[in-house]
Formats: structure tokens, sequence, C-alpha cells
């Protein structure tokens, strides 16, 4: 009887113990399944209208923080190079992201009060000076300067003496008949002048650089009165970047965006390279400006060997209309006057963030000092690629023997990039700026030069050895560089005379307020032009 008892006993505690251990087991699978499916100081993830792939981010991030706080050790460090991937491609997305636009888009429809060309004093004919966009920037300034003078313009000739010695006429670069046909309400344009013209008393004027309404409204309109052809010298900086009527400065951008388009077959050829760099995936396009003339310009020298630097000086000295011959490279790097090399792109651009597999197109001539000087930036980013790698010799052997049109193809392909970066900025980095600016303020990152060599300078001395602290100040040196809407700079302080215009940011680099507006809003031009709403 007394062992009948005690078998009674150990079974119910047995049992009891079997049901203690199961509601345990019940309890802790239910805890591990909230934490799973809710994590602690999270909302449900559907709350959250979010895309359907960031979603998916999110809900794996949750899965592997899960994963994480309660793998075994041995599955540790796998667990936290997934979490990395996936933090990874959220930094990435980040990299390649617009800044917002505000609500700023285009505005270049002229006033109520435009009216279409109405008779012509005479003609004006153009001689374009300097390379390819800087001459875009003549032309598109001389299509304003002949719509204020009232003049006929003859289709402009192309700057054919200048460093690169191209023989490319108006039509082998441009769409000469959409050029005509799409400014048809603003200015008349001919192709030649008409031949009894030739005998016809004509002037060969020296335009003042940067002016204004009056100067070509009173001193150039006068030259009527004894000349019926005007011939402009140069084209380069002609009229002022500020103080112009709106109607006028909508005009230089109708010009500049929409009617001086490519050619038809470097338009085609061009639009097949952005299609093959997107191919990889999204790219950047970098305007390595490290090319001879560049270099010999502007005296820098940082990174050459002496041979190199003395043959940049003979060039210079031997230019004529280079006016400044002695120059101390030092101080021109020191005060960020100089393009950055290869090898500080790289640095740069690997301090961004961007990883060494990202797509790098290379928008250049030649690089001074050859494929040597592109080793260090190729050991950051071995996806180096150009047109000459892009295209077939077959393809650009129309092209090849002419700088300006080769210049056009990487201009098409870095307007078109993701991401857009200069080295420099000289008139192909301001004009695809304010292009990218113009449609929609696509993303380009302008680097702080003076900025940047005081920090690799720290580097080079040993003052700076951490990469994560250079990366860290290079990011917040450059956060408010990347192309965000703003309103174009005036002069600098304190400057006066030729120095103050010059010291204006380029109407061309940066078309708001007068071409980019916030959408419903009436642009009157009130903050540009010291004239009202003159419709000219």
């Amino acid at each position: 009887m007394m062992q009948q008892r005690r078998l009674i006993r150990l079974r119910s505690v047995s049992l009891l113990r079997f049901i203690f251990v199961f509601a345990l087991t019940t309890i802790s699978l239910a805890a591990l399944l909230s934490y799973h499916i809710f994590p602690a100081g999270k909302v449900p993830l559907l709350h959250v209208p979010l895309a359907k792939h960031e979603i998916a981010i999110e809900r794996r991030i949750g899965e592997l923080h899960w994963t994480t706080e309660s793998s075994p050790p041995q599955l540790l460090k796998e667990s936290s190079q997934k979490l990395d991937k996936v933090n990874g491609m959220a930094d990435l997305s980040k990299l390649w992201r617009r800044p917002s636009n505000r609500s700023f888009t285009q505005c270049v429809e002229p006033s109520e009060s435009y009216e279409g060309p109405n008779g012509s004093e005479g003609y004006l004919l153009v001689h374009t000076n300097g390379g390819l966009n800087q001459m875009r920037a003549g032309i598109s300034d001389m299509v304003a300067v002949a719509r204020i003078i009232n003049a006929t313009l003859v289709i402009p000739e192309l700057d054919k003496q200048s460093f690169w010695q191209d023989s490319s006429n108006f039509s082998d670069v441009f769409d000469e008949e959409h050029f005509v046909s799409s400014l048809i309400s603003d200015v008349k344009i001919v192709k030649k002048l008409p031949k009894e013209m030739l005998a016809a008393p004509k002037i060969l004027k020296h335009f003042r650089s940067w002016s204004g309404l009056e100067y070509y409204l009173y001193e150039i309109s006068s030259l009527w009165k004894d000349y019926e052809v005007i011939q402009a010298a140069k084209s380069d900086s002609r009229l002022a970047n500020n103080n112009l009527p709106s109607d006028i400065q909508k005009l230089r951008c109708r010009a500049f965006y929409e009617a001086l388009r490519f050619s038809p077959g470097i338009e085609a050829l061009g639009k097949l390279l952005v299609e093959r760099m997107r191919s990889y995936g999204p790219y950047i396009a970098l305007h390595l400006r490290y090319e001879k003339d560049m270099l010999a310009f502007s005296g820098c020298t940082y990174g050459l060997s002496s041979a190199e630097a003395d043959e940049l000086t003979t060039i210079r000295e031997n230019t004529a209309h280079w006016k400044v011959k002695d120059i101390d490279p030092e101080e021109q790097r020191a005060k960020g006057y100089c393009p950055l090399t290869p090898k500080e792109v790289g640095i740069f651009l690997t301090s961004l963030g961007y990883p060494s597999n990202t797509p790098i197109y290379i928008a250049s001539g030649e690089i001074y000092g050859g494929d040597s000087l592109m080793t260090d930036l190729r050991s950051h980013f071995p996806f180096l690629m150009s047109k000459e790698k892009l295209a077939s010799p077959e393809e650009l052997e129309p092209f090849k023997e002419h700088a300006s049109q080769m210049a056009a193809l990487d201009y098409i392909v870095s307007v078109e990039s993701d991401v857009f970066v200069p080295s420099y900025s000289g008139n192909m980095a301001r004009a695809v700026e304010g292009h990218r600016r113009f449609l929609g303020h696509r993303k380009t990152i302008s680097p702080n030069r003076k900025g940047l060599v005081h920090l690799f300078d720290k580097v080079d001395r040993g003052l700076l050895k951490s990469p994560k602290k250079l990366s860290g100040l290079i990011i917040e040196m450059h956060k408010k560089r990347q192309g965000s809407p703003r309103k174009r700079k005036g002069p600098l302080r304190g400057t006066r005379g030729m120095e103050r215009f010059r010291s204006e940011e380029v109407f061309y680099e940066n078309p708001l307020p007068d071409c980019i507006c916030r959408k419903g809003a009436y642009s009157t031009n009130s903050a540009t032009t010291g004239y009202g709403a003159v419709a000219i």
C-alpha cells in the first residue's frame, strides 16, 4: 500500500515538472517570436509608407538583428557581415541620391509683352573663341545681343585657331537647322551673309567684356548709322551675368540649353555611350581637367617631373594671348587654383564613400603624363571608362580628329550621368553643372579644392593618419556642394572694375533665378535686373 502511494506521488511530481517545463518553453518561444516580429522599440513595418525594396531591406535588417542576438557564437560573425552588407546598401543609395529640387523647375517662356523680331538694322557676324563650351556660351550671348541691337545673326564661325586647332564648322558640331528654327520667334538667323552685303560698310568691333543692356542699346546700336554689318571679334564674356531684363536672360537659356543641340551624329553616339555606361549600373562622370593646355595656362605642376614642368612653362611663355607668365605653382595649389591630380581625385571619391567597383567615365582629352599618372586613381577605382573604351574605332572615326566634337561626346555623357564630379571649375565643368541644374538639379559634387589640398598636405606630413577621420572631414566639407538649388552668386565683396565682374558666378553655371523658379510662382527677375520687366 505504502509502495503504491510513493509511485502515485512520483508520477504526480513528474507530471507537474512536465507541465512546468512545457509552460516555460511555450512562454520562451512566444517571447522570441514576439521579438522577431516586433523588435523592441519598433512599430510594425507595414505601417511605414516605404517602397517595396525599402520594406524588404527593413524586414531583412530586423531578421538579421534577431539572428545576431540569438545565434550561437560561431554564427555571430557571418550574421554581422550580412547586416553590414545591408547597411552598406542603404549607405550606397545615399551616394547616388539627387538633392531635393525644392519645387524649382525650368521657366524660360518669354513674357506676354515679348514680340517676335521686327525688321532688322543690319547683320551681326560672330567669330567665336575658345573651346567647345566657351564657344557655346559666346554663341548664346550673341543671340541675346542680336536681339538687343535688332540685328540679323549670321551663323557664327567657330574658332579654328585655338590650342586644339579644330577645323570644325558650326554644322559639324551643332544641329544647324534646329538652331535656326528653334529661335525663329526670337531673332532672324541666316546661314551666310548675303552676297549683296559683301561690299556693304562693315566694322570689326571688340565688344566690351561683361557689358549690360545700355552698352548695346546705345553704344553698339549707334554703329548702324554708319555700318550695315557689325563683326564681333570675340564672343566670350561679352554680356553681363546679372542685371539684364528677364526676357533677355530667358533667351540666353533657350539658346544655350535648347537651341544649341549637337549634330545628329554626335547626339546618336553620345546617347549610345550613355546606354553602354548605364549597362554597368549607376556611374560617375569625372571631368578630369588634367590636360596639357590647362596645366600650362594655370602654372600647376604639382606631382609632375621637372622636365614636364619645364615643358609647361615653355608653352605658357610662347602663347602670346596668355598674359600671365610668371606663376608660383605652390601658391596656385594652396589657393585652390589648380585641378586635382588623378591621385587626389581617387582619395577624394574614396573618402566620400564610393566603393572601388564604381563605374567612372573619364571625360577629358589626353591626360598629361600619360597612363602612368592614372595608376593611383586606378588603384582606387579599377573600372575607368572613356569614349575610346566604350566605342569602337570605327564609331569614333568621324570625330577623333576634331577636339570640339570629341568634347561634345563627353558633354552628353556627363550631363546624363548619375553623379558629375569636375576636378577643376573650367568652362566644361561650369556648363555641365548649369545644364544639370536646369534639368532638375542632378547631383553634381564640386570639390573644395583649397580645403582638400590642406587636408592632403596634412596627410603627406603625417599630421592626419586616420582614413576614417579624413573621410569624415571630407564628407562634412562637401555636404552643401552637391548641386541643390541656390541663387547665383554675385561679385566678391571688395572687388572693383573688371575684377568685380570676373568674380561673379557665371550665368550658365547657375541660371537660378532667371531660368529656374518655383512651380506656380511668377518670375519677375526683380533680384537680378535693374530694368524691371523690360521686353527686348
